[in-house]
């Protein structure tokens, strides 16, 4: 299935409501059921996207086979919560591209720890064969420069263990490292003290006491909203956005306001209007929030805006190769990227370089849900550009196409006519 989207033929004035932060959600799940006496997980303040149904499923599923797709975020969870239950046997698998995402430094890790896990297939990746057992605690050094989930997933399962976790992070650098800070504020709010000191994470093995409600709107989401304030100068207010959120995402609103973006907070959320200066261009390490990189990347190769995204590498390993993806997909907008995405370097870089476009692009999503949210502006700029297979937004955004219409766009079957604002006479 594909769509086609035309943009509104008025300024675009809206009001959204995003869904709550997925990271957020999948966190809770986890640390209520690792919590003494909380028989139920939780319904409330939980996101309803694909991701967190499917972690909610393998919670309570007692097979001994468990599939988690395409959710990345299930599989590291998933295998150190397995790994820390004694007695439970599970076959821990997922989707062909979870088969290429690396999940090697976490289980050596688990297994520097008394934990007893296979790979069945190929060293380094599921699926993995897990049978848990008493975690003993101590000290375990950790790679966390391809992903902090290694990270949050051994400080949740901490509390189980014989005795306090000292982490080491090792590799030079750690991902997405606010990802580790919001893991270790949400066990606090749950009575588990973690504290962070450098490289170093010290986790007591004292029970969760209670669970909280953490409920964010989700910030990764928001992103996609500041792209479309970007390209149309309209409106958007969106409900509940705080700039003291959990969530690291939050920058994007320092980042957008380069490209004309302005955000004013308010009680009710945070209100996006159009400033009159942008950017001569856009230079940073984005390891912090790698999920806003897809819509700052496109937002400023369509506003023009030449730019150096340092702290990248770790979308590589994403639901798809997102540094392959943007390089291709820009380049049917005539975005010619340069040769440091192609190495396979640090940074995603435009310098202005450009090609003839001769046809409406139509973007290969790739089963990568932000690759089709952070493209799906683009029709503000070229009318009727295709989107394949855009259900995989319901990945962390059910609601995307939707709000989308409701913003005023044009979204319907690619196969459907052109509507007759965008036809010319003798044909489309």
């Amino acid at each position: 299935m594909a769509i086609r989207i035309f943009p509104p033929q008025e300024i675009i004035e809206t009001r959204i409501k995003l869904p709550l932060s997925k990271s957020i959600s999948t966190r809770a799940l986890v640390m209520a059921y690792l919590t003494p006496g909380v028989s139920t997980l939780p319904t409330e303040g939980i996101s309803m996207c694909t991701d967190t149904a499917i972690l909610r499923h393998s919670l309570e599923n007692t097979s001994t086979n468990v599939n988690i797709g395409a959710a990345g975020t299930s599989m590291r969870f998933l295998t150190a919560l397995y790994a820390a239950m004694p007695g439970r046997e599970v076959t821990l698998d997922g989707s062909a591209r979870m088969h290429e995402r690396p999940v090697g430094p976490l289980v050596e890790a688990l297994r520097s720890l008394g934990a007893r896990i296979d790979y069945l297939g190929k060293e380094g990746f599921a699926p993995l064969r897990i049978s848990g057992r008493q975690l003993s605690g101590g000290s375990v050094d950790i790679d966390s420069a391809t992903s902090s989930q290694y990270v949050s997933a051994l400080m949740m399962i901490a509390p189980t263990m014989d005795a306090p976790l000292k982490i080491h992070l090792t590799g030079g650098g750690t991902a997405s490292s606010p990802y580790i800070r919001m893991t270790a504020e949400m066990m606090r709010r749950r009575g588990v003290e973690a504290e962070i000191s450098g490289y170093d994470i010290h986790v007591p093995n004292t029970p969760y006491l209670r669970t909280a409600d953490d409920a964010e709107p989700d910030w990764s989401a928001a992103t996609f909203w500041y792209e479309i304030a970007a390209l149309s100068a309209g409106w958007v207010t969106v409900d509940g956005l705080s700039a003291d959120a959990l969530q690291g995402d939050r920058g994007v609103a320092t980042i957008f306001e380069h490209m004309g973006v302005n955000t004013e907070y308010t009680p009710e959320g945070a209100e996006l209007s159009a400033l009159p200066d942008l950017y001569a261009r856009i230079d940073g390490d984005f390891a912090d929030m790698p999920d806003a990189v897809p819509g700052i990347a496109v937002t400023a190769a369509m506003l023009g805006i030449p730019f150096r995204l340092s702290g990248v590498s770790a979308l590589k390993v994403k639901e798809c190769d997102r540094l392959a993806a943007l390089r291709e997909e820009l380049l049917k907008f005539g975005i010619i990227l340069e040769s440091e995405v192609e190495s396979g370097s640090d940074v995603i870089a435009w310098e202005g370089r450009r090609a003839h476009v001769r046809e409406i692009p139509v973007i290969d999503t790739r089963d990568d849900h932000r690759i089709a949210m952070a493209f799906a502006p683009t029709a503000i700029f070229i009318p009727g550009i295709v989107i394949e297979n855009p259900s995989v937004t319901d990945k962390s955004y059910p609601g995307f196409w939707e709000a989308l219409r409701d913003a005023g766009f044009i979204v319907q079957d690619a196969d459907s006519p052109f509507p007759e604002a965008f036809t010319t006479e003798g044909g489309e």
